[in-house]
């Protein structure tokens, strides 16, 4: 993993965010993968918690945002109509390096609009030290960076804080997605987070929409946004 973006490794993949009223692509989340030599393509599920037990995930985060934003500016530059580029961002990230810094040297660099660029946070990245996530989230909404809370539902954070989050989207975490037109509790917290969003003005995405039956119920309760294999891989 150490030397696996010294050789070219690494590849991001771009998941499509789809509005499921109209059925067209709104923007896109940028995935990683290790093409290893010898183990093939390996998903991040297993590389990526060692990368965070040690500060390579600094250097494997930011070349992800490095090529996330070479790619949303070569297509923008393409006359490609405007799809916001999300990436997934690491508490060592949000918190041991100055992010705001990094990515308005990134929009520069690559000539990128802020407004084509969504950061992507987990609950439990904001909670580790609210004042400060604050602070920074206002630092990257204050340059027309969107915001967007990952996996929401999973973490522990107390609504009271929803609102003091200068955040533009809410993602419904996949496990709530799963079986959501068969277990009522799940149904019950994915249609809880539709209706608190749509009350607060923050745009709602499902993720990991996998069939016919998801999209049916998603789009019955109004739902704005999903990703997932049913849409593209």
């Amino acid at each position: 993993l150490r030397h696996a973006v010294e050789r070219d490794e690494l590849r991001l993949f771009y998941q499509p965010k789809i509005d499921l009223g109209t059925g067209r692509v709104i923007g896109m989340e940028a995935l990683v993968r290790w093409n290893h030599p010898e183990k093939g393509m390996i998903s991040p599920g297993q590389f990526i918690p060692q990368a965070e037990e040690t500060s390579l995930i600094l250097h494997l985060g930011e070349w992800v945002l490095h090529t996330a934003c070479q790619q949303a500016s070569a297509w923008h530059k393409m006359g490609v109509p405007p799809l916001r580029m999300a990436v997934n961002i690491s508490a060592m990230q949000f918190y041991r390096i100055d992010l705001a810094e990094m990515v308005a040297q990134l929009l520069d660099h690559y000539q990128l609009p802020a407004s084509l660029l969504e950061l992507e946070i987990t609950e439990s990245i904001i909670m580790d030290d609210v004042d400060s996530a604050i602070e920074t989230m206002k630092k990257l909404t204050s340059m027309g960076i969107k915001l967007s809370i990952d996996d929401f539902g999973t973490g522990y954070s107390s609504l009271s804080y929803l609102k003091r989050f200068p955040i533009s989207t809410l993602k419904i975490d996949r496990s709530f997605i799963n079986d959501i037109t068969v277990n009522e509790q799940d149904a019950a917290i994915a249609l809880s987070i539709i209706s608190m969003a749509r009350h607060l003005g923050i745009e709602v995405i499902a993720e990991g929409v996998e069939n016919q039956d998801q999209l049916s119920f998603l789009q019955q309760h109004h739902c704005q946004y999903g990703q997932g294999y049913l849409f593209n891989r």
